[in-house]
């Protein structure tokens, strides 16, 4: 029989897919729409392919609106008690992660 190269596994293609435009979505950051769109596909392509987000981009972006956030913009930062606590600007979501 022989040998069939299947290529790159397809959970593998979305993963860099993901982050290539989380990449994008920083390069766009001044475009918020255009931002918040990547940050939509790249959501679309994990649920689709039921990938589990990489943490770094997880806390990139709003769980709430899934806006992304841009520091000083849309979101502000916050250090309490152990915690970081992140307000989004748009929404008002408060997101509390553990500082260690």
């Amino acid at each position: 029989m022989a040998q069939h190269n299947k290529g790159a596994s397809p959970k593998k293609i979305a993963s860099e897919r993901i982050e290539i435009l989380f990449d994008q979505a920083y390069l766009n950051r001044s475009n918020p729409a255009l931002a918040n769109r990547y940050v939509f596909l790249a959501r679309e392509i994990a649920m689709r392919q039921r990938l589990r987000m990489p943490k770094q981009f997880r806390r990139s972006f709003c769980p709430t609106c899934h806006a992304y956030f841009v520091p000083g913009e849309n979101f502000r930062v916050r250090v309490q008690h152990g915690k970081v606590i992140c307000t989004c600007l748009v929404c008002g979501a408060v997101v509390r992660y553990p500082l260690s």
